[in-house]
Order: structure tokens, then C-alpha cells, then sequence
């Protein structure tokens, strides 16, 4: 999504609303954060949303929130914003990446039954799961939280590409112990600048994220516990009140444009978005898959179609972690050989019928 499309699209809201944050004198921690935490929650059908600075720092707090100690092993994909491992090292703890499912781009079920079984036999359990639901497609998240309460793992969503997605008619964010949302400018719901927020039904998990984002302070601002600066500020909490508004509509026109994709590509030499039944993703992205990537990219580029890669080199294979963080049993093949063929063709709430049809003519021109 274009952030400047997106703020013309509702300019005399925001300005109002930004004009209203300049002249109360009140910028951290107000009004304006707690209206959208309160607004947000109801959205996603939450007891809690506690927002913080961005969505690195919402994936720190629920690992600490939730009770998950320092040096413990969180499970969770290579196949993702290098972010969420991040992440887990800032909270202290130790990511174990897994393989992609067969064509899909969400975890491997099989693979993290066999991780969990694994490790507990060994004496050195995973403690926590951070399933990632990427590309605004949920993962397998009814089958992840069985197998997390079978063995004792605690599960966090990472929901920062995924605000809205269902399963089951069921919000994600909504299904683990706590679950994280990035409000970077690109994404479904993005502010105009940093922001981010856990996600909990656990009043315990929500009063201590409350404490944890503000140096561990209590009410007459004693530290009682170590904590950390991550506040999401009242023009950036005002910013996201106006466009959650609209955020469902945005997303139904994402969903629209993916499904006229679908049908203007099903006979193409390309691999297609998996649909689960059951599942309604919301296409933060929309990702194909083709063994000739790279040729059809500088095709379409030079037919005036600007595309991505998201992500083109897997976080353990990235210099800061080769080598040294653990994988799965599988070591991520599927994922090296599906990062060598995707591509996120355009896609955005903003874009007319007209430009969706000349990406169709264009993928098309391409075959």
C-alpha cells in the first residue's frame, strides 16, 4: 500500500485528528492511545490491546509478558521479516527456524510436531511458538495451538502482515496467549510512522505489558520489575483510530483484486496464493511462485509492472544468523527453494480496476 494514497484517501480525518493531538498538549501515553486500544480490541474481538513503539518491540514484550525466561528456545520460520527472529535474541531467547508446509508459506505443522516432541523427549523443551501468519495468509493455527498444548508451549502470534485474517470466522491474533501487530506505514493498518501492539485476553499478560513498555513502572512510577521504552505515541494512536475505520473495506478490496488475479492467472505456468478452506486472508501481499522468477520480474518491469521479493534470502542463510541458530528437522529446504521463486505482484486497496487489469494483460504478455 501506498502510505500517501492511503492518507489522501482519508486527509480532511487525519488532519483533524492530527490537529486535534497538536493542540491537547498531551503526546505519549494519552487519550488517543487508550481510545485505540480500546477500539482496536473490540475490532479483533480482544479483551486487551496495549500498543507500543513498532511491531519488533510488541513480539519482545509478549515473549517477556508472558513469563517466557531468558535462553529459552521459541519455535518459529525462517520464512519470514527477519524481525520476528530478531526479536526472540532481544528477549534473550533462542529461535529454532522451521520449513515452510508444502506450498504454502506458513509453518510446517508436521515438522513443528516432530521439533516439540523432539526436544521435550530430550529433557529441553520449547517453551513458546511464534506462528507467523505471513503475506496476510493465517497459518494452521488451530492445529499449531494443539500442538503447543500438548507439550506446554506458550503460543504468540506474530499478526503483523495479517490484521483482519480469519479462521473460522475467528480474527487471528486472537487464538494464542498473546499475539503481536506491526503498524509499520505498508501494512494493512499502518500509521505514518513506527507503531505496534500485543494483543491479549489474559488481564495478567496485559497488565504487565503495560509495565514492561514503560521502564517497568507501577502506578507511582516505581520500576518493579526491568522494563523498556516502547510507547506508542497519541498522533500516531489518533492516525490508526481514522483508518481502522476503514481497514475491513480495505481488505475487502484486497480480497476483490486477489480473486481477479486468481482467475486471470489459474492457466498460467505459476503457482498461485494456497486457499485454505476455512481461512480468509487478507493479501498483505499477493505472492506467486514461478521457477523463472527472475526473467518474468525484468518482464513484467519492463512492461511498466514494479514487483518485489519478500523475502529473497531466508533469515538463516542472512550473514547475522548463518551458522549459528538452530533449524528444524528439515533445515528448511522447502524454504531456500521457494525464496528462488517468489514474487509479490502489486496490490492495494487503492488501485483501480483499470491498473489491476494492466497487471492481468501484462503476467499474461508474459507466459
Amino acid at each position: 500500500m501506498s502510505p500517501v494514497k492511503s492518507y489522501l484517501a482519508a486527509q480532511r480525518e487525519i488532519d483533524d485528528a492530527v490537529a486535534r493531538v497538536l493542540t491537547s498538549g498531551t503526546y505519549i501515553l494519552g487519550p488517543e492511545v487508550a481510545a485505540f486500544e480500546h477500539a482496536f480490541a473490540n475490532w479483533l474481538g480482544a479483551p486487551f490491546a496495549v500498543g507500543c513503539a513498532n511491531g519488533t518491540d510488541a513480539i519482545v514484550l509478549a515473549i517477556k509478558a508472558c513469563g517466557i525466561e531468558a535462553g529459552s528456545k521459541i519455535a518459529t520460520v525462517s520464512h519470514t521479516a527477519v524481525a520476528s527472529v530478531a526479536a526472540i535474541e532481544l528477549a534473550g531467547c533462542k529461535p529454532v527456524l522451521l520449513d515452510v508446509a508444502e506450498d504454502e508459506f506458513t509453518v510446517d505443522v508436521q515438522e513443528l510436531a516432530l521439533l516439540l516432541a523432539r526436544e521435550s523427549d530430550a529433557g529441553d523443551p520449547v517453551k513458546a511458538v511464534l506462528a507467523v501468519h505471513l503475506y496476510g495468509q493465517p497459518a494452521s493455527i488451530r492445529d499449531i495451538r494443539v500442538l503447543c498444548d500438548q507439550h506446554g508451549a506458550v503460543l504468540i502470534e506474530d499478526c503483523s502482515q495479517a490484521h483482519g485474517a480469519r479462521v473460522d470466522r475467528q480474527r487471528v491474533g486472537t487464538f494464542g496467549r498473546a499475539a503481536t501487530f506491526s503498524f509499520y506505514p505498508t501494512k494493512n493498518l499502518g500509521a505514518f510512522g513506527d507503531g505496534g501492539a500485543v494483543v491479549t485476553a489474559d488481564p495478567a499478560v496485559a497488565q504487565r505489558l503495560r509495565r514492561l513498555r514503560e521502564y517497568g513502572w507501577d502506578s507511582d512510577r516505581l520500576s518493579r520489575e526491568p522494563g523498556m521504552n516502547s510507547r506508542l505515541d497519541e498522533l500516531q494512536a489518533a492516525i490508526l483510530s481514522v483508518k481502522l475505520a476503514s481497514l475491513d473495506r480495505g481488505n475487502a478490496r484486497r480480497r476483490v483484486i486477489a480473486g481477479r488475479y486468481d482467475a486471470a492467472f489459474r492457466d498460467l505456468l505459476i503457482q498461485l496464493p494456497a486457499q485454505r478452506r476455512g481461512q480468509e486472508g487478507v493479501f498483505h501481499q499477493y505472492v506467486i511462485r514461478s521457477p523463472r522468477r527472475d526473467d518474468l520480474r525484468r518482464l513484467l518491469l519492463d512492461q511498466g509492472v514494479a514487483t518485489g521479493i519478500h523475502y529473497e534470502t531466508p533469515v538463516h542463510a542472512q550473514p547475522a544468523y548463518m551458522g549459528r541458530v538452530s533449524l528444524g528437522p528439515s533445515c528448511c529446504y522447502r524454504t531456500e527453494q521457494l525464496c528462488r521463486e517468489i514474487l509479490s505482484l502489486p496490490i492495494s486497496p487503492e488501485m483501480t480496476d483499470s491498473e489491476v487489469s494492466f497487471v492481468c494483460g501484462a503476467m499474461i504478455r508474459c507466459q
